[in-house]
């Protein structure tokens, strides 16, 4: 059954990228370009994104003259995403697609390659410096860098100066936008300073996989993920023996699981610490490569990043304040 879905999917990828190549034959990107330069400036410009948390940012900095769209929405995983039958308009239609890179998006690539001739397809963590990005044990590049607010600025930046050369008209506007939201950034990482104040034998921070650790990097936490830094790799009793070994010897206070991975791994190291005697309870779920529900406060890039750090906070303070 397993092996039939994966053809499936293969062919489905196939199938949308010989489609997409061939919608894009007739207009070349002088073409493109040409058009944008003749469009009317009243049109709202058709913006793609993987994630929603490229998606919500630039929809903020864009007001009025974008129209952004996300392809996963709430609880959908990144790392084993297939393009849909559905997606195929959304991807023709766009004028500018931004997505993560880093490998997030492992199985949208090829597609992005095929639309990169045709039309603005930018991977915005791939603008980061190669010094500033994590890498895991097996030196394969951490994706998830939105948990660095000074990298994801920079990765926004970069989709920013893309929208401001297509539209150079509302260049300024864009700029202004931008820096404005900026700010809203920097008062968001002065709110998460106050997990410095939590007791330094509580900063373990347990979760399903391993997506945090440019937010651990950020604020001094001590990140184990039960899995690897994509959600397809594979989980063994040892990974959740070796878990349960460290949350015993440091006297985690809890543990966590993630809206867009299935909870069972988490809770079988719970139960198993639980079973032996170990003081630990679930902290509660946390936002990892997706953010919450479209018109909710965790919905957006902000609330989403508050809201881990509130729940972090009050689940390992563990009764200390």
């Amino acid at each position: 059954m397993w092996e039939t879905m994966k053809k499936l999917a293969g062919l489905l990828l196939c199938s949308v990228v010989v489609f997409l190549a061939a919608c894009g034959q007739g207009e070349t990107s002088s073409d493109a370009a040409s058009d944008n330069e003749t469009s009317d400036s009243s049109e709202k410009i058709y913006v793609l994104t993987t994630i929603a948390q490229i998606a919500e940012p630039l929809s903020v900095i864009g007001g009025e003259r974008l129209e952004v769209d996300s392809l996963m929405g709430p609880s959908v995983d990144p790392h084993v995403y297939q393009a849909t039958q559905s997606d195929i308009a959304k991807i023709e239609n766009a004028e500018l697609i931004f997505y993560n890179g880093l490998n997030l998006e492992a199985n949208m690539v090829d597609i992005f390659n095929h639309l990169a001739d045709t039309k603005p397809v930018v991977a915005i963590g791939e603008e980061i410096s190669e010094e500033s990005l994590l890498q895991d044990e097996n030196k394969a590049v951490d994706p998830h860098i939105w948990f660095d607010i000074d990298l994801w600025k920079e990765a926004l930046d970069r989709a920013v100066e893309e929208l401001k050369n297509y539209s150079p008209d509302d260049a300024d506007m864009f700029e202004e936008n931008k820096q404005a939201y900026f700010s809203d950034l920097e008062a968001l990482k002065e709110e998460a300073t106050k997990l410095q104040h939590i007791p330094e034998n509580h900063k373990y921070l347990v979760t399903a996989h391993d997506a945090f650790q440019y937010f651990g990097h950020m604020h001094n936490l001590e990140v184990i993920g039960l899995q690897g830094i994509s959600t397809d790799d594979e989980i063994g009793v040892s990974d959740i023996n070796e878990t349960i070994d460290i949350i015993k010897k440091y006297e985690v206070p809890a543990i966590f699981v993630e809206s867009s991975v299935n909870p069972n791994s988490i809770n079988a190291v719970l139960e198993g610490a639980q079973s032996e005697g170990i003081d630990v309870t679930l902290g509660g779920e946390l936002f990892s490569d997706a953010m919450g529900e479209p018109g909710t406060e965790e919905g957006t890039y902000i609330g989403m990043y508050r809201h881990n750090v509130d729940t972090i906070y009050e689940a390992l303070m563990g009764g200390t304040e």
